[in-house]
């Protein structure tokens, strides 16, 4: 693991590099919840809710957010950043790993840049792009139905959930080998059903979009995202941390790592290693290291360099607060726009030329595909979010023009945390207490 020399330099790092890192448009507005029609008193049984969750030892610590009318009314920290092998408070200022909100935050914003753009479009055959993808083939009539772009973002191409067996693909493949992984994915993994006929959540599908993206825009998804959507709404600490950056190497600090079991060269550069103390860890490791700065997702970090569609956004809860802010106020904030209202709006979208058994939007989940993190409150027919495995979950609802923000690593040190019934709880406290 990292040594305590390297994360207090890491840490003296951000100290002296705070300037730097001040976005633009100043960051999120901060109100009152009064000044934003809510209740501060209703809004304080988040806390009871939070710690208890802590309590029974579901998770470590957390941070929770409430985005009203563009305004950041509710920002707390709970319990610990770190409990293993060091107790660390936890701090607002934590960066999480948002496992599969990355989807999200890094890969369908970008994405939905390239259909406004006209570079991409959903209606697209997955061929058009990535001519060795295979269709769906039907087992009775050998009919071939050809899997759409559209068909990834809403998870109904039928494509598996995963890779069946990760240490199988590195064994025959290698770790870090994404050339590899795209044409295991589009030759070798199983299409369950006709596209548009069901939906399957697969990590596959937007590891898919990812290689569409960087085949379009003759970058990497990590470089893309951070440029066009991170960069360009001013966040401070939201980033990727791929294995090997590749042409983000400006004076790159090399460190003692301890990289995905071995399986990763020591002395790999770190990109950005001012921010990594201000990650939280996640789980220990067989060697009894933990995951610092790398995506806790198999496939990401051992397949694909953590430079992946799937998983991989680090990201604390003033930044995703821009980001919700952004999207509930059709794609701009602070005069920084990602995308047009009408893309949000199609973003948000149920595609009414899939099966209404689908009943996903473009990249998000609605109620009907994630009811448990909207809560009991909110009217769900329009709510918009994404869970991440990890113990990260955002919500937005356009009808109240609020978001719901809960960052945790129930992951840590042990993956046997659960924080499904906190997130719904959360959710159902924040709905209340507006109008009170």
């Amino acid at each position: 693991m990292y040594s305590k020399t390297i994360l207090l330099a890491a840490a003296a790092t951000v100290l002296l590099t705070t300037t730097a890192f001040q976005p633009k448009n100043g960051g999120i507005r901060r109100s009152t919840p009064e000044k934003q029609g809510m209740s501060s008193q209703h809004l304080a049984l988040i806390d009871s809710a939070v710690n208890a969750t802590i309590a029974v030892g579901d998770i470590p610590g957390a941070v929770v957010g409430i985005v009203r009318n563009g305004h950041l009314v509710y920002e707390k920290a709970f319990g610990y950043k770190s409990v293993y092998p060091e107790k660390e408070p936890m701090t607002v200022e934590t960066m999480f790993d948002l496992a599969s909100v990355s989807k999200c935050v890094g890969t369908t914003l970008s994405f939905m840049q390239l259909v406004e753009q006209g570079k991409v479009r959903l209606v697209d055959n997955v061929s058009y792009y990535i001519p060795e993808f295979q269709p769906w083939e039907d087992p009775e009539t050998g009919e071939k139905v050809e899997i759409t772009v559209q068909n990834l973002l809403t998870h109904s191409s039928g494509l598996a959930a995963y890779l069946p067996n990760t240490n199988a693909y590195i064994q025959e493949f290698g770790c870090d080998s994404p050339d590899s992984l795209m044409m295991y994915i589009s030759t070798r993994i199983k299409r369950n059903f006709r596209p548009g006929t069901r939906q399957l959540y697969s990590c596959l599908n937007f590891i898919t979009l990812q290689n569409i993206l960087q085949r379009v825009t003759g970058e990497r998804l990590c470089d893309y995202a951070q440029k066009n959507v991170f960069d360009a709404l001013g966040l401070r600490h939201t980033t990727y941390f791929p294995l090997d950056f590749g042409p983000l190497k400006e004076n790159p600090t090399l460190v003692q790592n301890y990289f995905a079991d071995g399986l990763v060269p020591v002395g790999r550069p770190v990109w950005k290693p001012e921010l990594v103390a201000l990650c939280a860890p996640t789980e220990m490791l067989a060697d009894s290291t933990v995951l610092l700065a790398q995506v806790h997702d198999p496939t990401a970090r051992l397949a694909n360099g953590g430079n992946s569609g799937n998983a991989g956004v680090f990201s604390c809860v003033e930044d995703l607060a821009v980001v919700c802010a952004a999207l509930l106020n059709g794609g701009s904030y602070n005069g920084h726009r990602i995308l047009g209202p009408q893309t949000v709006r199609k973003m948000f979208e149920v595609p009414g030329t899939d099966d209404p058994a689908v009943a996903r939007a473009l990249g998000w989940d609605t109620y009907y595909t994630g009811p448990y993190t909207s809560g009991d409150i909110f009217e769900l027919d329009n709510v918009r979010g994404h869970t991440g495995y990890t113990g990260t979950s955002l919500i937005l609802d356009p009808d109240t023009n609020t978001a719901v923000i809960i960052l945790a690593h129930r992951v840590h040190p042990h993956d046997e945390g659960a924080t499904g019934r906190l997130r719904g709880v959360v959710a159902s406290i924040a709905a209340a207490s507006i109008g009170r």
